[in-house]
């Protein structure tokens, strides 16, 4: 381990609440915080870990961005680079990793800096259970006070679960990668609260031993994420939840926000 290594782990727990009907489901996971400049020193130094083949535990770029086997930096620069937003930084992807050769990954964050080392633009890359995947790319005010929580807000673009209309909007407040990781994400439709999802954990560094110890701790974790989105989705069909059929998938491989959004900071 050296001190410039921004790779990381942390383990938490993830939180849904489901407004109606009513409905909450919670689990322990842990997530790799993963810069992407690192991956090859990762493979390398990691006997656990291995970047695009298998291993107790590992990262696959064919997971990521253009899901074609392409770096998926090249894909998150590109997305910036078209909407004037400055590249050249280090770009940080919060996810679940590869277990056994295994992994879905419903969100997965990509925090953008720019060459300044100050956070840009976040861009939220959310998955269905259908295969279809689509990226929320919002923009950090550039006065964000550094450490400050972050709150953003965009128009609900992408169809997620069947017991879910696409409309509404997002509302993320997120505490920026640090000692602690803070994750709150809100769908509201008409400003009422339909879905609530949190995600907060503590880091650790990313070694061979954390790892191990994580993989002996949760080795059925990736396994738990699915289930537990099948397992919900049975429930809400037994309560007669309102079913909504999988539209086409958008045209277009994401959203932008320019801003980002109305001040949602004492938001709840």
């Amino acid at each position: 381990m050296t001190e410039t290594q921004h790779s990381c782990l942390y383990v938490g727990e993830v939180m849904h609440r489901r407004a109606q009907p009513h409905h909450r489901l919670r689990y322990r996971v842990f997530s790799l915080l993963i810069d992407l400049d690192e991956l090859p020193m990762l493979d390398a130094r990691l006997r656990w870990f291995a970047h695009n083949r298998f291993n107790l535990v590992s990262f696959h770029d064919r997971d990521h961005g253009r899901c074609d086997g392409s770096p998926p930096r090249a894909w998150v620069d590109a997305a910036l680079a078209a909407h004037g937003i400055e590249t050249g930084g280090r770009i940080a992807l919060l996810c679940f990793p590869r277990l056994f050769g295994y992994v879905f990954n419903p969100l997965s964050i990509f925090f953008c800096y720019a060459p300044s080392g100050a956070l840009s633009a976040i861009l939220y890359e959310v998955r269905n259970t259908f295969g279809d995947k689509h990226g929320y790319l919002i923009e950090v005010p550039r006065d964000h006070a550094a450490g400050a929580a972050i709150a953003q807000a965009c128009a609900k673009a992408f169809h997620v679960s069947p017991f879910l209309p696409i409309a509404g909007e997002y509302r993320f407040r997120l505490q920026p990668p640090g000692a602690r990781l803070a994750i709150q994400i809100r769908h509201l439709i008409d400003d009422a609260e339909v879905l609530l999802a949190t995600h907060r954990a503590e880091r650790r560094e990313l070694t061979d031993a954390t790892l191990l110890r994580s993989v002996i701790r949760h080795p059925l974790m990736t396994v738990k994420v699915i289930a537990g989105i099948h397992w919900e989705a049975l429930f809400l069909w037994l309560k007669r939840a309102r079913y909504h059929p999988r539209p086409a998938p958008p045209a277009h491989d994401g959203s932008f926000v320019r801003a980002a959004g109305p001040d949602l900071s004492d938001a709840a």
